[in-house]
């Protein structure tokens, strides 16, 4: 009698085949009965080789709980050893070092501003120095009280200045924007008066472009251009800073001084920084023939070249007669400064400067004025707008601009 014995695989798990050895072993000994004395010996001798490689398998299964058991607790051990809590303690220090660092580049930049206005910023200067001081020395409690109590000094100063901020006597009062030409005025807002350069212009006979100094995609080291000779290049009639770029004195801009990343087409129908998605969501402004459009997002925007010129900036100030804006916890928006700003009424396009106000003020300048989109542009040290000679700046040279043209 032939007898045809199931297959051993061996890629089996352990405890499979414990079970499947045994149920081998018990066919075998129902079906040695049947068998002659000579092959029951043979049987036997089967079952005993079953039984070692069983007994094999066993130890090999015990051996592998050892090592895992072993391993686990070289593994604990490993979690408390000097070593790993140094790394630890290392990592808290790097976290400590990068929150305390990137705050004194924050404050350092506002203080850069704040010299600007002010004569003498020496005790400004030694607060700084100090906070540092105490950074290089890994002192992370009072490097960052040094530099909450210079952000508190510099925030007092820049009220201080806008407090003594007075608009000129013979200056008029209105919140009529212009139908055309330039203004400066003072506008009523919020139980506020403040001071408004502005530039007004018919699109029926007017053409919107944007300069660029650059020609191509530039991250770092770009040229730049006072506004006035962008708006003499360009055979414009008026003209005002545009989009934010990187100062070279601003830390936060190492790597990309005189640079901006937003989607911009210029004169030359180029699209600056067209793969660059990451500020996509900003709000964009677009020139066209006769007509202009503000969208909340750049992304709703393509790539047309028909149009005069496309400028992202942000953020969105009124939007479909509404304001869209209220101040964040950004201290460059929340403190008083010249805020740029390009807007519409109709078909007519608007630029100008909002003077000792912040960007959630300048909203509301602008919905007094009637406008019925307006876009934040960049301020401060970059002011500029030209109108038959400068009317506020010149500010740094500018890497891109808006110039409005005669058709």
């Amino acid at each position: 009698m032939k007898v045809q014995l199931p297959k051993f695989n061996k890629a089996k798990p352990v405890k499979d085949r414990h079970i499947y050895i045994i149920a081998i072993i018990l066919i075998l000994l129902v079906i040695s009965t049947f068998f002659s004395a000579s092959k029951i010996s043979g049987l036997q001798s089967l079952i005993a080789s079953l039984k070692n490689e069983v007994t094999s398998l066993t130890q090999e299964k015990d051996k592998n709980l050892t090592e895992l058991e072993k391993i686990g607790k070289e593994l604990d051990e490993m979690k408390n050893q000097d070593q790993v809590k140094k790394n630890n303690e290392l990592q808290t220090q790097i976290q400590n070092i990068e929150k305390t660092y990137d705050k004194a580049v924050d404050i350092y930049e506002d203080l850069l501003d704040l010299k600007a206005k002010i004569k003498d910023s020496k005790t400004f200067d030694n607060l700084f120095a100090k906070a540092l001081a105490d950074l290089s020395k890994r002192d992370f409690g009072a490097a960052d009280a040094g530099l909450n109590d210079l952000a508190n000094k510099i925030k007092e100063e820049e009220t201080k200045i806008a407090a003594s901020f007075t608009i000129p006597a013979n200056v008029p009062e209105s919140n009529t924007a212009p139908g055309g030409g330039y203004s400066r005025q003072q506008v009523q807002a919020d139980s506020a008066t403040f001071l408004v350069n502005i530039i007004a212009a018919d699109l029926a006979s007017t053409r919107v472009i944007v300069d660029t100094a650059s020609d191509s995609d530039c991250s770092n080291n770009c040229p730049t251009l006072p506004l006035a000779t962008y708006v003499s290049r360009s055979g414009g009639f008026a003209g005002i800073h545009g989009a934010y770029a990187c100062p070279a004195e601003y830390p936060s801009c190492a790597g990309k001084t005189n640079s901006f990343d937003l989607l911009i087409m210029n004169k030359n129908k180029y699209y600056f920084n067209s793969g660059n998605n990451v500020y996509s969501t900003n709000p964009a402004v677009i020139f066209g023939n006769g007509w202009i459009r503000f969208v909340a997002h750049a992304s709703e925007w393509g790539r047309d070249t028909s149009v005069d010129g496309v400028l992202t900036n942000f953020p969105l100030l009124v939007f479909n007669n509404n304001i869209t804006y209220s101040e964040p916890g950004d201290s460059k928006m929340s403190i008083r400064s010249s805020r740029g700003f390009v807007a519409n009424k109709g078909n007519t396009v608007y630029v100008g400067v909002v003077s000792n106000a912040t960007v959630s003020e300048s909203a509301k300048v602008l919905k007094a004025l009637g406008m019925e989109n307006a876009m934040n542009l960049d301020g401060g040290g970059s002011t500029a707008l030209w109108y038959g000679g400068y009317k506020a700046g010149p500010g740094r040279n500018l890497t891109n601009a808006i110039i409005l043209t005669k058709k």
